[in-house]
């Protein structure tokens, strides 16, 4: 045992050992960051950290070239021979001298111009050198805090996992990743295996810093992971830049290095500020420092995000390779001022690797058996960049707090504390806690849960839940009740419901239901309960229609193959008609013609209701399709990835039987068709079908009859790919074929931005049509056009439309406006 400890520690030591490190600092002795180090026409590299600090791996001694490349700072190219490991090697770098020569200063055209149409044109040509690679990718994340809230609504927020202060300042998150990566161009492929994964003061290790979401590729035309921000050098880049040639350097291989300051002409643009580096005749980046705000992007609580890449030089393929990328955030939001920094470094390059079809599958992302729960010693021969102290103080202080925190003395103290009654908590509600088992008590009070409608009259819900967590890997259940009081009908409506989960991997789910409910007759819901409260209480006017139903549930749902989704449910149901029940409202007696009758087929009608009171079951059966879903597969879950090229397809049976009236009794098929395309710089185009065919016409109740979603309201709370602007609710209904369309394209700023004046605006218009088709109706259609992203500063989050219809010939026209979050 002695000699097996001896053999590890003398491993342990070489590998320390072998390695050149040092500081890296300015003229003014000031730490330089994320400086590029690497081996001189090898694949072997690394970065500096926050204190200038590095370690470069390196298994020879003698004699190496050592370069040192920095954005701003001129190259440095240290030759130096080992005789002995470690190697101390402190650099300072000076400020990037760059000069522009006569004929630059001469020339009637702009320069800049000239090498950034060069480097566009050759934008095939320089990613082909790249077209297929594996590489190692390390990154670490870390997000600082300064004076952070006490409180935030009356909640206490902690010590952030203990990484605070007496200031309340201090180190909220920290993450590192290191993993092997594979990329192929044509067609375009990535896979990511992670080896090893750690966040400080967690268990299960698993980070944000995936590789392929923290690639940004300068040579696409538009930064995905950046809002579709517009490339420096996309093939329409002068629509949307101004360029300035700075001057000129020799990289330390003699290669002519032009930076470029690139200007927005419209600062509300998805735009980039700052500079681009490109290698004159390579006509490839040689480096960048970018700058946006949360104003471009759309994200209004980032004040700024910086990008920063260096290029190195490689002769395998005569190319220039990513070799370093920061990420800089601030950001700001209700008092909170979180700022922090993720960066990369891709190491040892393989540009001839052995792709076979098994290379790359659906599966994007894996992790290694144990990845993330890698040792300190691990870590300490693995990690190219040197923490720095505060960052050793942090994963210290916090792995330590961890294993305290895991207790369930500590759990005990923290659940007495939450559990305490507060006096607001029979009207907001209320939970148990008990954190070391998993489990929790919830009474769920009825202030958030009050509406009012005409049948109901003011009503409203209480109840009460359990929850278990049986393992961390998705298996949990949960059970509750509810009741529902409307204090005009004087109805006591409870529900009951059990549900299972089994992991998080398939997802399987079991549902119990049993209880006394009143859905809308329409069954996708076309009026939310916000917006049927204050149209009836304000402009008396009752949109919302719905019945009683009393009934029994089961249902299933799971992922049965990748992308293949399967559900199902069985119910039994008692369903009777209601009527209002109240008059009452804000707004006078004859507004609007007073409030309308419960019945959608006839509104004037307050007698008669729109069926007879009936049993019937109904099963559905139903499947999804997600053609060519990519997945992430985590230690303990399976996530899918969105922005398939393909739709998401569904299809559904509905088999109606049981009741005492076989004309009731139906049977339908329907289906559904939705896909989100991203079109780069012209913006985003989306498009939702949606179909059915009875097998046989019948007079089945109304409520089985397939609907329209249909909207009567100027400011709705709905979705825009799956309603009408200005169809009437219950307009369109059948028991025979149906179809509806609905398609929009948001061209961002592609149109409007190369508009005078209007451009500044920073606007986007969006462009939409809808059509319903019935096989005993004529066909409704609606074309629109809006302007989204209104608003001020970072803050733009309305959008309006003009809406035109026509049905039969008659034509009519409106307004609405919509949060664009929906």
């Amino acid at each position: 045992m002695k000699k097996i400890t001896f053999l590890f520690l003398l491993f342990t030591i070489n590998i320390s050992l072998a390695q050149v490190k040092g500081t890296i600092t300015d003229t003014k002795g000031e730490p330089l960051s994320s400086v590029s180090i690497y081996v001189d026409k090898t694949n072997k590299g690394t970065t500096s950290n926050d204190n200038g600090e590095y370690i470069l791996e390196l298994s020879k001694k003698g004699k190496h070239t050592i370069i040192f490349q920095f954005l701003g700072f001129e190259t440095l190219k240290k030759e130096i021979n080992i005789t002995s490991f470690p190697f101390e090697l402190n650099v300072k770098l000076k400020e990037e001298n760059v000069v522009l020569d006569e004929i630059s200063i001469s020339t009637k055209d702009n320069p800049a111009n000239a090498i950034i149409r060069n480097t566009i044109k050759n934008k095939e040509k320089t990613t082909d050198k790249l077209g297929t690679y594996t590489a190692k990718f390390y990154s670490r994340g870390l997000t600082k805090i300064d004076d952070a809230p006490e409180s935030f609504l009356g909640e206490s927020l902690g010590d952030f996992g203990g990484g605070l202060d007496s200031t309340r300042s201090g180190i909220i998150y920290l993450s590192e990743t290191f993993s092997n990566i594979s990329f192929q161009k044509k067609p375009k492929k990535f896979k990511e295996n992670i080896v090893a994964s750690k966040v400080s003061g967690r268990d299960n290790g698993v980070s944000f810093n995936r590789a392929e979401d923290s690639s940004i590729d300068l040579y696409e035309n538009s930064i995905e992971i950046f809002n579709n921000l517009i490339s420096p050098i996309s093939t329409n880049a002068f629509s949307y830049y101004k360029y300035k040639l700075e001057g000129t350097f020799y990289d330390p291989n003699g290669k002519l290095i032009n930076k470029i300051k690139l200007t927005p002409k419209r600062k509300g643009d998805r735009v980039f500020d700052g500079f681009i580096y490109i290698v004159e005749d390579d006509w490839a980046v040689y480096g960048a420092d970018l700058t946006t705000t949360g104003a471009q992007v759309n994200i209004p609580i980032v004040n700024s995000l910086t990008l920063k890449q260096s290029y190195n030089y490689s002769n395998e393929i005569a190319g220039w390779v990513l070799r370093t990328q920061t990420i800089d955030f601030d950001i700001e939001f209700f008092g909170f001022k979180p700022n922090g920094k993720f960066s990369y470094v891709y190491s040892e390059y393989d540009f001839n690797p052995d792709f076979n079809e098994k290379t790359f599958t659906n599966e994007v992302l894996t992790f290694e058996k144990n990845a993330t729960e890698k040792d300190s010693v691990y870590w300490n021969k693995l990690r190219p960049v040197p923490l720095t102290k505060e960052e050793t103080k942090d994963y210290s202080i916090k792995d330590s707090i961890k294993v305290v925190r895991k207790s369930k003395k500590y759990l005990d103290s923290i659940d007495a504390k939450g559990n305490k009654f507060g006096l607001l908590d029979p009207l907001m509600g209320y939970s148990f806690r008990n954190s070391y088992e998993n489990k929790s008590f919830s009474y769920n009070g009825p202030l958030l849960r009050t509406s009012f409608n005409t049948v109901q009259g003011l009503n409203t819900s209480a109840g009460f839940s359990y929850f278990e967590q049986l393992n961390k890997k998705g298996k949990w259940w949960t059970a509750g009740a509810n009741v529902n009081y409307g204090f005009s009908d004087e109805r006591v409506r409870p529900t009951f419901y059990f549900t299972k989960k089994w992991n998080n991997f398939s997802r399987p789910r079991l549902s119990i239901f049993a209880g006394v409910t009143t859905p809308q007759f329409n069954g996708r819901e076309p009026i939310t309960k916000l917006n049927n409260l204050f149209s009836s209480l304000l402009d008396r006017l009752n949109y919302l229609k719905i019945y009683e139903k009393q009934s029994a549930k089961v249902s299933y749902s799971e992922e049965i193959k990748n992308g293949v989704y399967f559900s199902s449910s069985l119910e039994y149901a008692k369903r009777k008609p209601l009527f209002n029940t109240t008059n009452y409202s804000f707004a006078p007696q004859d507004k609007n013609g007073g409030y309308t009758s419960n019945n959608p087929l006839d509104p004037t009608d307050f007698t008669n209701p729109a069926f007879e009171t009936h049993n019937i079951a109904t099963l559905n059966v139903g499947a999804t399709f997600v053609i060519g879903q990519k997945y992430l597969s985590y230690p303990d879950r399976k996530t899918n990835v969105g922005g398939s090229k393909f739709p998401r397809i569904n299809v559904a049976y509905t088999k109606r039987f049981g009741a005492s009236n076989s004309e009731l009794n139906s049977d339908l098929f329907s289906g559904n068709i939705r896909q989100n395309l991203n079109a780069g710089n012209y913006g985003e185009f989306e498009y939702n079908i949606r179909g059915g065919i009875f097998l046989k016409k019948k007079n089945i109740a109304f409520m089985d009859k397939l609907q329209a979603n249909g909207n009567q309201l100027t400011f709705p709370l709905d979705n825009q790919l799956t309603s009408f602007g200005l169809l009437e609710y219950y307009k369109f209904y059948t028991n025979d074929k149906y179809a509806e369309m609905h398609a929009q394209h948001n061209f961002k700023g592609a149109i409007l931005g190369k508009v005078p004046l209007l451009n500044k605006l920073n606007l986007h218009l969006v462009g939409g049509v809808k059509g319903l088709f019935m096989a005993d109706k004529k066909p409704y259609t609606e074309v629109s056009v809006g302007l989204d992203n209104i608003g001020f500063g970072k803050w733009r989050f309305l959008r309006v439309d003009y809406v035109h219809s026509n049905y039969g010939g008659v034509s009519n026209d409106g307004f609405l406006f919509r949060l664009s979050l929906f």
